[in-house]
């Protein structure tokens, strides 16, 4: 099953992502509240995908997602920039991420973006 990797300190925003993504079959969840040492983390948890919030500390989104898409191996990992900012598109561009989901978001919107993301991985 595949892994993502919510990064994310608001713990419901998480912990609703992780129950639909489990509950749906989706994907196998771990979460995180900061993105200190965000390298050491990936490697540890091996995710397929990655949810990024903007405003995680300790560095932010945009640093925490410039830096996985920096890095040589970790680089081809999709990453979803995931904020309530009205400016979404410009902070996801910044960072490097591949797709975007604005909170508040429904369920049909997650499952898009985690099915649309997966299959881009797929080939």
């Amino acid at each position: 099953m595949r892994r993502v990797l919510i990064c994310d300190d608001d713990v419901t925003i998480s912990e609703v992502v992780a129950i639909i993504l489990v509950d749906s079959n989706l994907a196998e969840v771990y979460t995180i509240p900061d993105c200190d040492n965000i390298i050491e983390k990936i490697e540890e948890l091996q995710p397929s995908l990655i949810f990024m919030d903007n405003k995680i500390p300790t560095h932010g989104g945009v640093v925490a997602t410039q830096t996985i898409k920096n890095h040589p191996v970790h680089k081809s990992i999709p990453v979803v920039y995931f904020t309530a900012n009205q400016d979404i598109d410009q902070l996801a561009e910044n960072a490097g991420a591949d797709y975007t989901l604005a909170k508040p978001f429904s369920i049909t919107e997650l499952e898009e973006v985690v099915n649309k993301a997966f299959n881009v991985a797929k080939a």
